[in-house]
């Protein structure tokens, strides 16, 4: 009787060497770029307290988390993002350093939510904080930096909206709106419920307000003249004059809300038109979070990138190019050969991949083998050619071979 197989959970994927490769390219773009505007990576546990992942976001949350309780009774939660772990460990341990405190991640994150394309139970975020910077000044690197990440990866269908959630913020206020309140409020603008908006008159021409800049903030500023959200698009305006100096293409998108309850000020997304419904690929804004976990308030922006998707609209776009890398398949022509082959192979490894035949296959099949897993180069081990001090190199594209010395292959 067979063993019984076993599936993946749902909303989750298995990446095999091809898509890895894919991904860790991906990765690594996003490194350098992040390190050459000066950010560090910091990592954080997988899980937290359930207090923590609630302490701002709200009890709402919780059934979008995966939460359980360890052998001691304590909630906890798988991470559903970075922002309020990082801040947790900004407070207990960095808040004495020098500012701004510059941090990236790249790492997975956990929601139970409905799977569908591009949204996974189990996903990637690679984003950055700067802690203690100054606005705008921070502010316009923080988006700066999400343009020029894409823009090394190549990609070239996406947009950049720019808006400030402070200016709905200051409008509910001045409608008597709770906090709490207002959070619904917002959360029903980022879900694009608009028949839960219809009483709040004074909101929808601002959501309404999207495209070129100057066209946008002259219209604001005649909607905003009477009221105490003039101050936060005034405080739009000199961002967008910053962003100008960045040389960054955006509209101004006055409807922006984000899914999450923390942001104060300045908000931004960036948009891949090519995937759909699930267009958005990176998400940020301002915050002060600091405070909630026990810290001095400190004015912090951010962003994140997520990175599945990012991954999917360089592939519709066809950007992901690994092109083709020299790599080696050893091949003794007899068991008797097996000890120079090894040899020969390990001082290649130390320049680039190397394989060894483990089958002891024919060489005609070895080739073949070689050829299914795309080695672009075959070192065949004989032994009248070891006599000569050389071996057969077979190019695999060309299919032609020769005499070589292991010296000039490295």
């Amino acid at each position: 009787m067979k063993s019984k197989k076993f599936s993946k959970p749902r909303g989750t994927r298995d990446f095999f060497p091809e898509e890895m490769e894919k991904r860790r390219y991906v990765e690594k773009i996003m490194r350098e770029t992040f390190e050459r505007f000066g950010f560090k990576e910091i990592l954080t546990p997988t899980f937290e307290t359930l207090e923590l992942i609630t302490a701002k976001s709200g009890e709402e949350i919780v059934k979008s988390l995966y939460v359980f309780e360890d052998k001691s009774g304590r909630k906890l939660a798988l991470r559903p993002e970075l922002t309020a772990p990082v801040m947790r460990a900004y407070v207990n341990s960095l808040s004495k350093k020098p500012k701004p405190i510059k941090l990236y991640y790249i790492t997975n994150c956990f929601r139970y939510e409905r799977p569908q394309s591009g949204r996974y139970r189990e996903f990637w975020q690679a984003g950055i904080e700067i802690i203690g910077g100054k606005s705008p000044y921070a502010e316009a690197e923080v988006i700066a930096l999400a343009d020029a990440t894409l823009k090394n990866l190549g990609l070239e269908d996406y947009e950049i909206h720019v808006g400030n959630i402070g200016i709905l913020r200051k409008l509910l206020e001045e409608e008597g709106i709770a906090e709490k309140e207002q959070s619904l409020i917002l959360t029903a603008i980022d879900k694009g419920e608009k028949e839960k908006l219809e009483r709040y008159e004074r909101l929808l021409p601002i959501l309404e307000l999207i495209g070129e800049e100057k066209k946008v903030i002259e219209k604001a500023e005649e909607l905003l003249k009477n009221s105490s959200a003039y101050e936060e698009l005034q405080k739009l305006k000199e961002l967008l004059k910053f962003l100008r100096y960045y040389n960054v293409d955006f509209k101004v998108n006055l409807g922006i809300a984000r899914g999450l309850d923390y942001y104060t000020g300045m908000v931004f997304e960036i948009y891949s038109y090519k995937l759909g419904a699930e267009k958005q690929i990176c998400g940020g804004g301002s915050y002060s979070l600091t405070e909630v976990f026990g810290g001095e308030p400190t004015s912090t922006c951010g962003f994140a990138f997520g990175f599945d998707r990012v991954v999917l609209a360089l592939e519709k776009e066809g950007k992901i190019s690994l092109g083709k890398r020299k790599s080696f398949f050893v091949v003794a022509v007899s068991q008797e050969l097996i000890k120079e082959a090894l040899g020969i192979a390990m001082k290649i490894r130390e320049k680039y991949p190397c394989e060894v035949d483990l089958m002891r296959r024919k060489l005609k099949k070895a080739l073949s083998y070689a050829a299914t897993r795309g080695f672009s180069h075959v070192i065949i081990v004989g032994e009248e050619e070891l006599k000569k001090g050389k071996v057969i190199l077979r190019d695999m594209e060309t299919r032609e071979q020769k005499e070589i010395t292991l010296g000039e292959i490295l």
